[in-house]
């Protein structure tokens, strides 16, 4: 299974952006769409769900949700995820100004917890204005939480940068601690440079892959990510080995994330034996 754990879709710019998701999504078994905070929650995460109901065994939804307003109990919190077919949450902490261990945070993680729901922590500089709250954005910020709530999946977005050290060691503190590597293929410098850090660290095994879409396209990123190494010929730099990187890309994201999503795989399944016939026949 090869999941992208980071697209987005702005809902209120309608098909178009729907039809460009769908295309995108193409070159992957499944991608993880967040919500995006443009509007109320219950709007926002509705209009994600009726999308992922019409598209289920490709995209899966992660509902928006702003700990300071929205309901964040059990019950408020399943009305605005399970039951509307959403299977995640996204939370903009620096965007909208929301520290991650706010009481009424720390009173949705323990709602999440219950419901078996991950926690995308979501971070990145294409969408940062110059009020958001940079210092919320660091990924130390999140060790109270998963030392409260150690069964919380909890997944750091784009690497927390710019904090990408911080990030490295949540993610070898936490069992349920994840991070999302975002691929820029115009950085590929700095794609190197975090790849090997996260090598070093010991800690390839936590990494999902990501594209940002619509900042990125996903068979754009991976082809960075798997081909970075041949930058290096002829010098002295350290590489990583082909096979880890290549473990990234095919990680099962939902599996890692504790979401069960038959029709994505059983389309996985399908689609892999056919691949399969059409190779023996030729």
């Amino acid at each position: 299974m090869i999941v992208d754990c980071h697209t987005h879709i702005r809902l209120s710019a309608g098909q178009a952006d729907v039809f460009e998701l769908l295309e995108a999504s193409r070159a992957v078994d499944g991608s993880i769409v967040h919500a995006m905070p443009e509007g109320l929650s219950d709007d926002v995460n509705r209009e994600l769900s009726e999308l992922v109901r019409r598209h289920h065994d490709r995209l899966v939804g992660f509902a928006v949700i702003d700990p300071r307003v929205d309901k964040v109990n059990v019950k408020g919190l399943r009305s605005q995820t399970t039951k509307l077919d959403l299977q995640g949450i996204v939370l903009y902490c620096c965007e909208t100004g929301c520290h991650p261990t706010h009481s009424r945070a720390m009173q949705l993680y323990e709602s999440a917890v219950e419901l078996k729901l991950p926690v995308y922590f979501h971070n990145e500089e294409g969408f940062l204005q110059p009020a958001a709250v940079l210092e919320y954005a660091q990924p130390y910020l999140l060790d109270e939480i998963a030392r409260m709530f150690p069964e919380l999946r909890i997944i750091i977005g784009s690497m927390g940068v710019p904090f990408v050290d911080q990030t490295l060691t949540m993610a070898g503190k936490h069992e349920h601690v994840y991070a999302d590597l975002t691929i820029r293929p115009g950085s590929v410098w700095h794609t190197y440079n975090t790849v090997v850090a996260a090598h070093e660290r010991g800690v390839m095994h936590k990494l999902l892959f990501g594209s940002g879409f619509p900042f990125g396209r996903v068979w754009e990123c991976m082809e960075t990510l798997l081909g970075f190494n041949m930058l290096l010929a002829d010098t002295s730099l350290p590489a990583v080995p082909r096979a880890t990187i290549r473990n990234v890309v095919e990680r099962d994201a939902l599996d890692v994330l504790g979401i069960e999503h038959e029709a994505m795989k059983a389309r996985h399944r399908k689609s892999h034996a056919a691949a399969s016939a059409k190779e023996m026949s030729t």
